[in-house]
């Protein structure tokens, strides 16, 4: 482990010095689990950030070749913190995000349940047909209840500019970079010729 080591990985995560040394030094070295160190200790510290109020923030928008546009609400705790660069970035970020991926939710729970009955009912009937044993069936059905998730819910979805990580992660990411809550709090897509 040598000082471009911890630089690089400094860059990549946007983590501090002493942190970006630790994880290095707590994962031996390896950069890529470093990596994974530090989107634990990112989530730790997210964790404990989700119960404070994030009522202050702005309205990203985006339009994408005049026929695609996004209006993503993003909130924090203070003006200082929505006036950041890194906190500009992200809900850039987002709103480009939302523009490529067309979620339909924010996240499983808004998902009505009606909704949701009709895709466990496609999703059982599939693995029905598929003929695996009942003992599987449970698994098989979480997981491609999981898959459904991650096509149609915003913070499920894999980040369009870095696939290894989930919107989710993501904003847990952030909230640990700037130390306060950060919540996406609701979006709109609209593209044209596509009403309803």
């Amino acid at each position: 482990m040598n000082i471009e080591d911890i630089k690089k990985l400094r860059e990549s995560t946007g983590a501090g010095m002493m942190d970006a040394k630790s994880a290095l030094e707590e994962a031996k070295g390896n950069y890529d689990e470093a990596i994974k160190v530090l989107r634990k200790k990112g989530l730790a510290k997210a964790a404990k950030k989700a119960d404070r109020n994030a009522a202050i923030g702005v309205i990203e928008s985006y339009v994408h070749g005049g026929k695609i546009g996004v209006l993503v609400e993003v909130n924090c705790e203070t003006d200082f913190v929505a006036r950041t660069d890194d906190f500009k970035e992200f809900t850039r970020n987002v709103a480009m995000h939302i523009a490529a991926a067309n979620p339909i939710y924010l996240n499983s729970d808004e998902i009505p349940e009606d909704e949701l009955n009709k895709e466990m009912d496609i999703i059982k009937e599939e693995v029905k047909a598929s003929g695996k044993p009942a003992e599987h069936a449970e698994k098989i059905i979480e997981g491609k209840l999981a898959k459904w998730y991650e096509e149609v819910c915003l913070n499920n979805q894999s980040f369009v500019k870095d696939p290894a990580q989930t919107i989710e992660e993501l904003r847990q990411a952030i909230v640990a970079k700037l130390g306060e809550n950060i919540v996406i709090a609701r979006f709109s897509r609209m593209e044209v010729g596509s009403i309803g």
